[in-house]
């Protein structure tokens, strides 16, 4: 795709939900644990529950489970019993869940004030809203591509709003790549941590242990996840 037609898109996608996952905001207690979720990009029900990570201002470890992908789906279905997305593991709190707005609820409740934003309590709206966001980007982190697995988890600081942030995500969903999210949206506590340690405050920034490299810009860090890991 043509890069300015694909950072407009991605920009329709942010849009399309408000601008939901722009700010941090009505932040509670702080996990011990990492959160757990499977999910994948283009899947509008997850896209909600990494809105609602990003306001929380919560890490989490992502595990890309596109369609066709054989490397974190069989897990869900195991833990879980059944094939759905998303699929939150909050050890912390001891539970595991399917349901995109029990996920939120329990987010806000454990780890916010416990009132959910209104633009993730709509209903109909909410999930509208979020399947047209998907629609500007159809085929953009839906379906896994063959790729290696890496050795060790990659670090990515994003936040959801951001239409660059989404389209690195979107290539680690494909590539069914586990990362580490570092949520940093705007009014995040944690962004004075993230400019210590990359120097400036610009998203998305990938760490791959594996290659030991850092890196800015969205294209570069596409480039890098499809050099390194891409199947050839």
């Amino acid at each position: 795709m043509n890069r300015t037609l694909d950072v407009a898109t991605s920009l329709a996608a942010s849009i399309a939900r408000f601008g939901t996952g722009l700010r941090a905001s009505g932040l509670g207690k702080r996990p011990d644990k990492l959160l757990e979720l499977y999910e994948f990009e283009a899947c509008p029900f997850c896209r909600k529950v990494r809105e609602a990570l990003t306001i929380l201002d919560l890490e989490a470890m992502i595990y890309p489970c596109p369609r066709g992908g054989e490397r974190f789906r069989p897990i869900v279905e195991q833990k879980g019993g059944k094939l759905q997305f998303p699929y939150l593991v909050d050890p912390n709190e001891g539970v595991a869940m399917y349901e995109s707005d029990d996920i939120v609820e329990h987010l806000f409740r454990t780890y916010g004030d416990g009132r959910v934003p209104v633009t993730l309590k709509l209903g109909p709206v909410t999930t509208g809203s979020a399947l047209a966001a998907s629609a500007w980007r159809p085929n953009r982190g839906r379906r896994a591509v063959p790729s290696r697995a890496p050795e060790k988890p990659l670090e990515l600081w994003s936040f959801e709003a951001s239409p660059f942030c989404r389209i690195v995500r979107e290539k680690l969903s494909e590539l069914e790549l586990p990362y580490r999210l570092h949520n940093v949206a705007k009014g995040s506590p944690s962004r004075q941590a993230f400019i210590a340690r990359s120097g400036k405050m610009m998203v998305p920034f990938l760490h791959d242990p594996n290659t030991d490299v850092d890196m800015f810009e969205s294209a570069d860090i596409v480039a890098h996840l499809e050099r390194t890991y891409a199947a050839r």
